[in-house]
């Protein structure tokens, strides 16, 4: 089943390639760190913040095309693990039917920041628990 997370933290460190994002648990105290880059990680620092670009950058291209073709935008889920790297799907409903698209995290999790409103973000419970190790 998997557990409802929400973007709690982000780090973004001029003196590393790798960015971190955090994901806290909406009804617990479990905490999930993904390592991403720092164009993904920029782009949600300044969705967070409420900044528009004055063009459309990749996370907005996406939710722009999804729309205009008729789908809806539903969720995001990380699905799995596998020899330390994060796997997801953007879930995006149309015509009554729920597609999942693979993505990697940082992507969806941009899309999710994107998206008005934010779009929900799951992780499944035996990713939660591998990522504890």
């Amino acid at each position: 089943m998997p557990i409802q997370m929400e973007l709690s933290r982000i780090i973004i460190s001029e003196i590393n390639d790798q960015q971190v994002i955090y994901l806290k648990e909406v009804d617990g105290d479990r905490q999930f760190p993904i390592m991403i880059g720092i164009f993904e990680a920029t782009s949600i620092h300044r969705r967070v913040k409420e900044f528009i670009p004055p063009r459309p950058l990749t996370h907005d291209l996406i939710v722009s095309i999804v729309e205009r073709l008729g789908g809806e935008l539903d969720s995001v889920i990380i699905n799995d693990l596998k020899e330390g790297t994060y796997f997801a799907n953007l879930r995006v409903k149309v015509d009554g039917e729920l597609i999942s698209v693979d993505a990697r995290p940082s992507d969806a999790i941009a899309v999710a920041v994107t998206s008005q409103p934010h779009l929900p973000i799951y992780v499944e419970e035996h990713v939660l628990e591998e990522s504890e190790v």
